[in-house]
Formats: C-alpha cells, structure tokens, sequence
C-alpha cells in the first residue's frame, strides 16, 4: 500500500488500528419467540409436508401482497423459475432475453426447459436489464424477457412491459431480490405472466429455503401447481396425474416462517430505504465511490433493497485497487463484498451449453468495480450507518 499516509496507515485497522466500526450488523436471519411457536405448532401438527393449511395461507397473503390473485408456494426460487418457463411453454429453441448481472438460475432455469438464454446489456446506473440492449437482442425466436429487479431496484417497467407487449414477447419478472418494491405504486412480480421470488438463506424474507410465484392468469395458475405438485389438478385423484410434473412442494415449517416475517415486512422495507438513502448522501462526499443509482428514478414507489450497490473509481484510488479497498473496509468492521466476479455468462457451465451474448460492456464494468452490503446492515441504527461512514473516510483520508 504504497500511497498511505504513514500517519493514517498505522490508524488503519488493516494495521492494527482500532476499527471504526466496533459492532456487527443486525443478525439475519431475525428469530423469536413467535417464531418458535409457530415452528412448533407446525412440528406437533404431524403434517410436515407440503399440505400444512399454512401453505395455502401463504400463497394466499402473499399474492395480495404482490397485487395477483393467485400465489404456488414452491420449494425454492430456482425451481419456481423453471416452473414459470414451463407453464409458459417455453421449451425446445424458444429464445429468452435475460441479463448477466444476476445470479444464474436466473439463466440455468432457461436451459433446463431447453430454451436458449441470451444475454443482454444492464443499465450501466440501475444494473438492471436495459430495454433497449433487450429489443436489440429480440430475433425471430425470442419468445420471453427475464427481468430481474437487480438489488431490490425495479427495472423500468414501463419500457420493458411496453416493448414485451409490442413484440408479443412473455415477461417474467425474477423478484428475488425484491419482496415489497414497487413501480409507481404497484407491486413489482404483479407485471409479467409471472413474478418468481426467492426465500433462500440470504434473501430478505427467508426459511432458509423456498420460493413462490405469484399470477393473475388462471391458466397459467393451474399449470403452473399442477407441475409444482408432480402433474396433479385441482381437484383429481392423489394418484391422477393429468401433466409432467416435478415434487416443487414448499412445507408448512418453511410456509409458517415466511408467514411470520411477511409480518415484519413493511417496517422493515421502511428502515432499509431511510438508512440507504443516510448512507446514499454520505458516500455521494467520497471521492471514487458511486452509488448505484446515483439517484432513485421517481417511478421507484419502494426499492426492496436486498444489496446496497456502489462503484469503485480505480482511478481515484491511486494503487489501492477494489479488492484492497475491500480489505481495508472489512478490517474497519464493514461488511462489504465484492459481489459477482463476473458476469453469469462467464461461468463454465456455459461452455459447455447453447447461449447468446450480446455486446454487455456495463455488466463487465460492474462486476471489476463493484461493491455492495447486504440488506441487514440497512436494518442498523443511524450511529451505526455513520459509523460505515466514518470507515469509508477513514480509508478514503488515508490513501495519498
């Protein structure tokens, strides 16, 4: 670390300095006695599996929530991708426009239909799906658009609804990292043919595991349960099985915790947008450091703030390159990651699989200069968001 200040170096906690941030963040995911009781009403009713009533209550709660009429609980958000795919019919050379800034079920599931993904460019400020790198992606064998609400930030609905309906393209929205955003007030997941959410360990509503999706199409409804629940139909015989189907089933301890932070939700989508937009004006005095977006578009009516997202400028950091920046941020007690190392397109699994890249100069940035924390470092108190402040300076003061 050549450039660093010898005063400042040996205040730096990567030398032994004392940390400028001395607590960890909110513990994730949050337990407590309610939780325990409703674990346990579940344990002693004996129905372990994936008929629980709580099920069914979920599926319920939760596409009101999301502004649908109907929800398929499922076993996990990678699996309620695949579902969506296939109840939309998308199979064998179908093509289907997805971004690479994302994690990759959101393009595996497309290749497990059989269908083609094609990767597309993301808005180099929203790190969402650009509409217009999708449309320039758009051949006579597209069939859908994936679009993700990277971070919690809607994509822009009103480009990528218009040009689906223009193109007589299906629109599915991968909402894992958004339970609770909303697009000029209306939920996001409720867009598209369907909306995919995620409960895995990380996410913002979690049982660990587990997924759902949320409809307002009937047809699309029923096929889509009917494959989540190995090719049953509403109503049929426990052996009829009326369709291809798979075991997606959620269960009632997985159905039961998501029921209960469904609860804590709205408070919660609260607090992360009131200490991100605290911690949004205090990086913006950073020099080298970008939030992402610099600015909410208007048409944000709730961001779902799962990453807090930010930009390393190398060049204004000298010889302290993103992964040393990193270091030194997580010796101060911020919890900050790199994040993807680079675009899901790159992954070795795609070598080997049929894919289209379009030109994505933004994703390739992004994945050399990105940064983000997590969701619950947004459930802190204010000192302690100051306190991440004061690292950031701290390292930032220090490089000459």
């Amino acid at each position: 670390m050549k450039t660093v200040n010898h005063d400042a170096r040996e205040a730096l906690a990567i030398f032994g300095g004392r940390p400028a941030v001395e607590q960890p963040p909110p513990a994730w995911p949050i337990v407590d006695d309610d939780d325990r009781a409703a674990l346990l009403s579940v344990l002693e009713s004996r129905i372990w599996g994936g008929y629980h009533p709580v099920v069914g209550e979920l599926e319920r709660r939760f596409s009101e929530l999301h502004g649908t009429t109907r929800g398929i609980a499922t076993a996990n958000g990678t699996v309620s991708l695949e579902i969506a795919l296939a109840a939309a019919r998308i199979g064998t050379g179908d093509e289907v426009i997805v971004p690479p800034i994302t994690f990759v079920a959101s393009a595996t599931a497309i290749l497990r239909v059989g269908a083609v993904p094609v990767f597309a460019d993301v808005e180099a400020d929203t790190l969402n799906l650009s509409p217009a790198a999708a449309e320039r992606a758009i051949t006579s064998r597209t069939r859908a658009i994936v679009a993700v609400h990277f971070a919690g930030h809607p994509v822009d609905l009103d480009a990528v609804v218009d040009l689906c309906e223009q193109r007589r393209l299906i629109l599915i929205e991968d909402c894992a990292h958004a339970p609770g955003a909303s697009w000029r007030g209306r939920p996001v997941g409720s867009f598209g043919a369907f909306g995919s959410f995620s409960f895995q360990a990380s996410k913002n509503l979690t049982a660990g595991e587990g997924g759902i999706l949320v409809t307002s199409t009937p047809e699309l409804a029923d096929r889509a349960a009917s494959i989540a629940n190995q090719g049953r139909r509403a109503g049929g015989a426990w052996y009829e099985h009326v369709n291809l189907g798979t075991n997606a089933r959620m269960t009632g301890f997985q159905a039961t915790l998501i029921l209960r932070q469904l609860e804590r939700l709205p408070a919660q989508v609260a607090v992360r947008a009131a200490r991100a937009g605290r911690l949004r004006d205090g990086v913006a005095a950073v020099d080298g450091v970008d939030v992402l977006p610099a600015a909410l578009d208007r048409r944000v009516s709730a961001h779902g703030y799962h990453l807090f997202t930010m930009r390393v400028d190398g060049g204004r950091w000298k010889d302290l390159n993103r992964e040393r920046l990193a270091e030194a941020l997580q010796a101060e007690g911020v919890p900050v990651s790199l994040g993807y190392p680079y675009p899901i397109y790159r992954n070795a699994l795609f070598e080997r699989q049929r894919h289209i890249v379009r030109d994505c100069p933004n994703a390739e940035d992004y994945c050399a200069n990105g940064l983000w924390l997590p969701h619950n470092a947004l459930l802190a108190d204010e000192p302690w968001i100051d306190s991440v402040l004061e690292a950031i300076q701290k390292v930032r003061r220090s490089v000459a």
